[in-house]
């Protein structure tokens, strides 16, 4: 017997949609870098992008666990002395919704050419609309759609 090793050209991405109304910010962003990763397939390889496109939509809908939503801090720095910037969780739930869940995600994904590559796959809007329509996207599997707390 052979080992069979799978390459690029074995690769088939689908585009899949997630409804992210009323799911937790953590739990949902797992399951999407588990998706991206390509981990739920089974001829899944860490070295190759063998994940599929997730478009996620309702951002603006998303939940916190606990008092996350008033406590939680971004931070961010501009580059220059004393540039430290913070915002709390509702105000870039307010004004950018979509970076909470790509910055979640990336935090998921690994931090080399691989996962800068997987992230692109990734595509997330505030609004129920999006313009992949064309892509024909399927609604993501039952454990990110389940509802719960």
């Amino acid at each position: 017997m052979k080992t069979a090793s799978v390459k690029p050209s074995d690769i088939t991405k689908k585009w899949l949609v997630v409804d992210a109304s009323g799911q937790t910010v953590g739990r949902l962003s797992t399951e999407i870098a588990r998706v991206l990763r390509g981990k739920h397939k089974p001829n899944f390889v860490p070295h190759l992008d063998c994940g599929d496109n997730v478009v996620v939509i309702n951002a603006e809908q998303i939940k916190f666990s606990g008092n996350k939503l008033t406590n939680k801090v971004y931070y961010w720095h501009t580059g220059y002395i004393g540039g430290i910037k913070a915002a709390r969780a509702e105000e870039v739930l307010a004004k950018n919704p979509d970076r909470i869940i790509r910055g979640a995600v990336w935090g998921m994904l690994p931090k080399n050419k691989l996962g800068r590559k997987v992230i692109k796959n990734l595509k997330v809007y505030a609004g129920s609309e999006h313009p992949h329509s064309a892509q024909n996207p399927e609604p993501i599997g039952p454990r990110i759609a389940s509802k719960g707390n």
